[in-house]
């Protein structure tokens, strides 16, 4: 970085420059957020103060940044945060980074989990594969009445998902349980919800370096066709789930009907599906039975 880029917009222009010579997708808006972040900067801030110059000290965080963005590092990962459903979520390595499709999952179950509350006073949710705590935290932050476990077998997932929890004001309300999946859970639910791995083992090493590199293998393998999770969660969802309960559950773009037969089999029936912000099947929601 030249010593001439010293404003909050130089120093914008020139990630986005740097950033498009590697082909790096999305680099105009990668280098905004990196860098007005970095600088805590609104977007009202860098209209009013854009140009005003940036100190040493605060370069030099810049160009660490940009370099690690250049290497393929996700964008939120280097600030380690990311928003998802209107709350300030954490990262680490033992976690993925929540997306907005998964919060087309959160927008499925919601009404669900809140007419259950409305029929029954309160509601307990299990989410598998927590993660961050992202789906079950914005479950609880939209519904008050609503307790959670949020399972995972990485501890420093659960680590993270608690310190979310505190951070979001959620603890009273959330649980972390180290578990594959419902081993560890002898609860019954109202609600079990899971974003779990569903990429094909073969098609791991065709990822793009922000996925393959930086998110844990774990979160991503679902077997040699995509569907070992759900098998395993379908296997034993009926004896955790309380018969006026749902199941809500992110899929890949491709696995609609084949995720649908294998909950059908265990005595389940579609209630509903959800397409993604791309137009692809993305959640689908399932009953006990005919219910």
């Amino acid at each position: 970085m030249t010593g001439a880029v010293v404003t909050c917009q130089g120093l914008i222009l020139e990630a986005r420059r740097r950033f498009e010579a590697e082909g790096i997708p999305d680099a105009a808006t990668d280098a905004k957020v990196l860098v007005s972040s970095l600088l805590g900067l609104s977007q009202t801030d860098l209209v009013l103060r854009g140009d005003q110059p940036v100190d040493d000290a605060l370069l030099a965080v810049v160009e660490q940044a940009i370099v690690r963005r250049l290497a393929r590092e996700p964008v939120h990962r280097i600030l380690g945060k990311r928003d998802f459903y209107g709350l300030e979520l954490g990262l680490s390595a033992g976690t993925l980074e929540p997306r907005p499709d998964t919060e087309v999952l959160v927008d499925a179950v919601l009404p669900h989990l809140r007419h259950i509350v409305e029929a029954r006073g309160s509601a307990e949710v299990v989410d598998l594969g927590t993660g961050t705590g992202a789906i079950a935290l914005a479950l609880l932050a939209e519904c008050p009445e609503a307790r959670a476990i949020g399972v995972d077998i990485s501890r420093d997932a659960l680590a993270t998902a608690a310190r979310n929890a505190e951070h979001n004001g959620l603890a009273q309300r959330f649980e972390g349980r180290e578990s594959i999946w419902f081993e560890q859970v002898p609860e019954k639910f109202d609600l079990i919800v899971s974003n779990p791995p569903y990429i094909r083992s073969d098609l791991l090493l065709t990822l793009d370096p922000e996925v393959q590199v930086f998110d844990p293998a774990a979160a991503l393998d679902g077997g040699k066709d995509g569907l070992d999770a759900y098998r395993a969660i379908a296997e034993h969802a009926l004896a955790h789930l309380h018969g006026h309960g749902l199941i809500g559950l992110e899929i890949g773009w491709d696995q609609r009907e084949a995720v649908t037969q294998i909950f059908e089999k265990k005595g389940f029936s579609l209630v509903e599906g959800r397409k993604d912000l791309g137009g692809n099947d993305r959640v689908l929601v399932f009953a006990v039975g005919n219910s």
